[in-house]
């Protein structure tokens, strides 16, 4: 079965089409395409249900006898207005004479109608066509970067030319305000080895090529995470009949897996957000390959009303394959949802292979002098793990000449080649709280930054943050420390505290004690076995056996292990308690490494 062919959709305040069906070359072009046409009738139709002034204005000086003509007498009259002045077409169409007396409220519904279509959130795309057996040429790539920047020339063109014919004058500012998509997507169909269950997943094109207009500003429904995920031990039939043409795959390198991330329309905007956090897989990690896990975000039937919004993961035992399903609603409209679920199915693999799941941040110090140390802190969300890092950062002018970030939230430890305890990570972003990061530092990185629901509580921020090589290589590590934010600094607690024993050590991490930062709906002292909901809990018999011979592993091999009060959770300390907690950190490692 093809995937069907349509121009374009909207959806839940975007507007997602297909580049290739709706190229528009000439401003005569735009003014003609379905796109144009559909925007300004939806526009219309809100201000008809509002009673506004702008649709009184409409209806009573233009010429039309249904509601549905309307629309049609606006895109003539924009047709008209880009190619001549207002007293031009004034004088060819009696029509219009009357729209055109009112020079002052047909600029502001000009204005009202450009900034209706800037604050959809804009999505296009272009299908690649099917690769031949000579090299892959990248002209693809050319035309897909290209066609944005026209896309967005071409409509500031139109604009500020209907305007200044209306108005009979130039504007004295220019602003080169992103008019055109926010993000693209390159897509491609390609098979893979796909197990008779998932067969309709076969019809749904991959994503190759990203392109985006940072800084992106998102505003999803939701803003924080709720309940858990659960594990079912079947997949309920008929909840994988999807209509493709209304899906996407982001195939998404995840430590060293290759997961296949499929997401509903609905959800493009979190589902292309994923850019920012994982590596796009290569070609030859989908072709004719088999994935190590498959999130499926935005199916409908998978609970009843009774039952509320799922979030459930299978173990395909029989395919050696991780399957995530979330359930298609507006309570699940958070980025959230498709990191986490994600790395649940990495963490429930790595255990699989004999790797111990961390919810943590590792990064790599090196002093000026050259001296190195590789930590990592782990904690679960809102414990100050990437506030710590944050901290550290900004102690690196001083006395750091490098800072190398391997994981900020998900991680394993494996075995090197000599028997060496090392992490590896899985992203190669970071999906931040905005009120945590120091002051500015946001802004700093603003031009790479996707931001969203920027003026609420858990506000985020998802910024690349390492390279796809650091995160797969393997660094040995020196100091794990539990991130503590519940207790206070005193003589009794150090910032910077260690174990003498795995036994002692693996107490605490198994507590995984933490104060709620609003981050879950999660409030109070909580506790999360060994800090780590999403896989951790779900296979703790094999898990425990895991933990207890890492953490003998490292105190065979002098990693110092411990534990480190960031005291994030406690008011009055989410800046200063993190830049404490960093610099005793700082002092404990040129201590014990001779800084």
């Amino acid at each position: 079965m093809l995937r069907l062919k349509r121009t374009y959709a909207i959806t839940r305040g975007k507007v997602i089409f297909d580049y290739t069906s709706l190229y528009c070359e000439t401003p005569e072009a735009l003014l003609r395409s379905p796109l144009f046409e559909e925007v300004i009738r939806r526009f219309i139709r809100r201000h008809a249900s509002k009673g506004s002034s702008i649709f009184a204005f409409l209806s009573y000086n233009l010429p039309w006898t249904s509601r549905d003509e309307l629309p049609f007498e606006v895109v003539k009259l924009f047709r008209l207005l880009f190619s001549y002045t207002a007293d031009e077409v004034a004088s060819m169409h009696e029509q219009y004479r009357p729209i055109l007396s009112d020079r002052e409220n047909l600029y502001e519904f000009v204005e009202e109608l450009y900034n209706y279509w800037r604050r959809f959130e804009r999505f296009f795309y272009i299908e690649a066509p099917e690769r031949s057996n000579l090299p892959r040429s990248t002209i693809h790539h050319a035309q897909f970067i290209k066609a944005n920047e026209e896309l967005k020339n071409l409509v500031l063109y139109v604009y500020r030319k209907i305007s200044e014919h209306i108005t009979g004058k130039n504007p004295r500012v220019y602003r080169q305000l992103p008019a055109g998509a926010n993000m693209g997507m390159l897509l491609e169909r390609i098979p893979w080895r796909c197990p008779d269950r998932y067969r309709r997943l076969l019809e749904v094109p991959f994503i190759r090529l990203t392109l985006m207009e940072p800084p992106l500003i998102l505003y999803p429904e939701m803003n924080r995470r709720k309940g858990r995920f659960e594990e079912v031990h079947d997949i309920p039939d008929g909840v994988l009949d999807i209509d493709p043409s209304e899906w996407y795959c982001f195939p998404a390198k995840v430590g060293e897996l290759n997961g296949f991330i499929y997401f509903h329309q609905d959800f493009i905007s979190l589902g292309l957000s994923l850019s920012n956090l994982f590596e796009i897989a290569d070609y030859e990690d989908i072709h004719n390959q088999r994935p190590d896990l498959i999130l499926v975000f935005g199916i409908r039937g998978l609970s009843s009303a009774e039952e509320g919004v799922k979030t459930v993961f299978f173990d395909d035992r029989e395919n050696d394959l991780m399957v995530g399903l979330i359930e298609h609603s507006p309570e699940v409209d958070y980025f959230g949802y498709f990191k986490k679920m994600t790395l649940t199915l990495h963490n429930i693999v790595m255990i699989k292979r004999g790797r111990l799941p961390l919810h943590g941040a590792m990064v790599c110090l090196k002093l000026k002098g050259g001296e190195s140390a590789n930590v990592i802190l782990v904690g679960d969300s809102g414990a100050g793990k990437s506030e710590t890092l944050e901290a550290l950062r900004v102690l690196a002018d001083e006395y750091i000449c490098e800072m190398r970030v391997i994981f900020d939230d998900m991680g394993s430890l494996g075995l090197d080649a000599t028997g060496r305890v090392v992490g590896y990570g899985t992203e190669i972003g970071a999906f931040v709280r905005l009120d945590d990061l120091q002051p500015g530092y946001a802004y700093e990185e603003i031009d790479r930054s996707i931001f969203m629901n920027p003026d609420k509580t858990n506000a985020r921020l998802i910024i690349p943050v390492t390279r796809y090589h650091h995160v797969v290589k393997g660094y040995p590590v020196d100091f794990f420390l539990y991130a503590n934010n519940y207790e206070q600094v005193d003589s009794e607690h150090p910032v910077i505290e260690f174990f003498h024993t795995p036994e002692e050590a693996l107490e605490v991490f198994r507590h995984g004690a933490r104060l709620a930062k609003g981050t879950t709906d999660e409030v109070g002292l909580v506790h999360t076995y060994f800090a780590n909901p999403f896989g951790a809990p779900q296979r703790r018999d094999d898990h425990e056996v895991l933990a207890s011979r890492y953490f003998e592993l490292m105190f065979h091999q002098a990693v110092a292990v411990g534990q480190i009060r960031t005291r994030l959770g406690i008011e009055g300390y989410e800046q200063e308690g993190p830049k404490e907690a960093a610099k005793g950190l700082f002092e404990v490692m040129r201590r014990r490494t001779g800084f």
